[in-house]
């Protein structure tokens, strides 16, 4: 362990979000979602699995240590229920929460298709399979820029 990280983050989840540039897209979902057949075709490769975790936690988590982009007009996508493209799930309401508070700020979430939403998914850097059950619960978060001081 190491002080200041939060204790759900697994180092080789910290190791990705490092291998991260601004601009790469990291996936959480819940267990329903295909996460092993897309994770083999990400820049990463392999599935990650954050075991023990819903979705807002994994995500409060990992935003401790990564910003969302501010450059462009919605920095997390979700996927939209099938049939009911305007319909709306708890899960979708609890990440808007957890991305604003992280942000410190309104975040724009788009809905993205289904079959949309898994090509998008097939070009992230890499894939978070959570233990959240659903249903809809796939999010893609683009990692912004980390201010840091001059070396």
């Amino acid at each position: 362990m190491l002080k200041g990280i939060d204790q759900r983050l697994s180092a080789e989840i910290v190791h990705v979000l490092m291998l991260m540039g601004h601009g790469d897209d990291l996936v959480i979902c819940d267990v329903n979602h295909p996460a092993a057949t897309i994770a083999a075709e990400t820049t990463y490769g392999r599935l990650i699995d954050m075991a023990g975790c819903d979705i807002p936690t994994a995500a409060k988590a990992i935003l401790t240590l990564m910003p969302l982009d501010s450059f462009v007009p919605a920095p997390v996508s979700r996927m939209q229920m099938v049939g009911n493209p305007e319909g709306q799930v708890p899960i979708f309401a609890r990440m808007q929460t957890v991305v604003d508070q992280a942000e410190g700020r309104p975040v724009t979430i788009e809905a993205l298709e289904r079959f949309d939403f898994y090509a998008a998914a097939k070009r992230a850097f890499a894939i978070i399979r959570t233990a959240d059950s659903g249903p809809y619960g796939c999010f893609i978060l683009k990692k912004g820029v980390v201010d840091l001081a001059e070396l």
